[in-house]
């Protein structure tokens, strides 16, 4: 077959491709882009249309357009990317029922951590951040005068950098801000399995820890390598920046961009197709002090100053005349960049958006998109599985260094989330019944299906007992002969037959 192979090549005269190089240049570091995700999250229209005048590549953009004078037009912001990622973290924060653990004591020393840190509400920030921003860290510190627990403090993305060797995470570094005398200075806080260190710089000039006042107490710390006292949480693994967590918003910016425009050219078509008088000039409104015609409001008195009639038996009159808004061709572009920027992240009717108004949708359709937003929030609950239960050992064994004891293994830690507030859980049960009535589905598994680990085992089987005698199967003692010949009973389903 290879001479077969050579004679084609040679007939066909096919010379292989030369290898090339392909130089790509990055336009933001991922800092950057902290920044663009954090002014979406925001939502101010202001702080979107000064930062994208200052990106060099976004000229283009709706937010970074400058409008002829005399021609400008409200720029209006849809609140989407914040609606959207504060609905996704309501969710999962509603759901969140604690922790299991087969230690009672460090369960019972959690909860006081938890109350002493309102973890819940801590939770809710970094959910917010680990899917809006990108990832971020929990710090552990101690401070005896604020508190015998331990501290914990969150830094999201753009105040942290993590440091990688062969794939694996040995170093949370930690950056903050500080201002004296006119003067900005970086204090980076670097966290190692088994110590913590201080550097402080002026610029990029590293400068004596005790140059400020307010780090001139702090010394680097050595305690057990076993340990990092610092957690990171991200969601979505970054394809650009390896070791780095991926932004909700990526991807999207376009969209988010798009949709803005939409709304703000909408609001101006509405604002233009007012309907626009004509008055003739001895009509027109005056300045009773003066005389002088008064300059039309251009917002709600709108008008224009026509001749007057000086025909023989002319009359003059205010005439109206009302522009057509073509609102379904601005409905169906909204329709459209509004798909577009939900796709992959949230169904609408999550967000409250009624889209039998604006689409055909049924009912079956409705359940299909609540998918979307199920297979969100389970991405944010796997990250969470992984998250808190570093959190409770990390947070017990720091107890355990302070004291100078010897580190235990780290404790099975579950962390426990409702399905009763999930958007689908109505047409779980649909399903559930269909399957059920259909004699597919075993009581056992629907239940289990259903509740998943909401429920406790022991709860679970009160349920299927609870079922069985409801539609008349009775758990009963039926007796069984061992080997040795001696009467012995096992539980067994019989069906009362009435």
């Amino acid at each position: 077959m290879g001479w077969i192979k050579n004679m084609v090549k040679s007939w066909l005269d096919i010379n292989p491709a030369m290898p090339r190089g392909y130089t790509i240049f990055e336009n933001k570091d991922f800092k950057t882009l902290c920044i663009i995700n954090r002014i979406w999250l925001r939502g101010d229209s202001h702080e979107l249309q000064e930062l994208y005048k200052q990106l060099d590549d976004c000229q283009n953009t709706f937010w970074a357009s400058v409008a002829t004078a005399g021609l400008e037009i409200k720029k209006s912001h849809s609140g989407l990317p914040q609606l959207m990622i504060n609905k996704l973290t309501d969710i999962v924060i509603s759901d969140y029922n604690g922790i299991e653990c087969d230690n009672p004591i460090l369960k019972e020393y959690w909860e006081k951590v938890a109350k002493e840190n309102s973890f819940d509400d801590l939770l809710e920030s970094i959910i917010t951040d680990g899917i809006a921003i990108g990832d971020g860290a929990l710090k552990y510190s101690f401070d005896k005068s604020l508190s015998e627990y331990p501290i914990l403090e969150w830094y999201p993305a753009e105040q942290v950098d993590f440091v990688y060797k062969r794939g694996k995470l040995i170093e949370i570094d930690f950056e903050m801000i500080y201002t004296n005398n006119s003067k900005t200075y970086r204090l980076i806080e670097k966290r190692g399995y088994g110590y913590i260190t201080y550097e402080l710089y002026d610029g990029d000039s590293l400068v004596p820890i005790n140059t400020l006042e307010a780090t001139k107490e702090l010394k680097n710390i050595e305690f057990n390598n076993q340990i990092i006292l610092a957690t990171p949480f991200m969601v979505d693994k970054s394809k650009r920046y390896k070791g780095r967590g991926a932004s909700k918003f990526e991807g999207k910016y376009d969209s988010f961009d798009s949709l803005d425009e939409i709304i703000s050219q909408w609001v101006e078509a509405v604002r233009s197709g007012r309907a626009t008088k004509y008055i003739p000039e001895s009509l027109c409104p005056r300045d009773p002090k003066t005389g002088e015609t008064l300059a039309p409001n251009p917002f709600d008195n709108k008008f224009i100053a026509t001749g007057n009639n000086m025909s023989e038996d002319g009359k003059n009159k205010i005439s109206f005349e009302q522009p057509k808004i073509p609102t379904e061709n601005y409905l169906e572009s909204y329709i459209t960049y509004l798909g577009l920027c939900m796709q992959g992240l949230v169904s609408p009717s999550t967000l409250g958006i009624d889209i039998k108004k604006i689409t055909d949708a049924n009912a079956s359709y409705e359940r299909q998109m609540e998918k979307t937003t199920m297979a969100t929030r389970s991405d944010i609950i796997k990250a969470l599985n992984s998250f808190i239960p570093k959190v409770v050992n990390t947070t017990w064994l720091f107890m355990k260094v302070l004291a100078n004891e010897v580190l235990p293994d780290e404790e099975n830690i579950t962390p426990k989330f409702s399905e009763f507030d999930s958007p689908s859980f109505d047409s779980q049960i649909e399903t559930m019944s269909k399957a059920r009535t259909s004699n597919v589905l075993s009581i056992e598994t629907m239940v289990d299906e259903l509740y998943g680990d909401s429920k406790s085992d022991e709860w679970k089987k009160e349920e299927v007992l609870r079922l069985k005698n409801e539609i008349g199967i009775s758990v009963v003692d039926e007796p069984s002969v061992n080997q040795d010949g001696f009467n012995l009973t096992e539980n067994s389903d019989v069906i009362n037959e009435e």
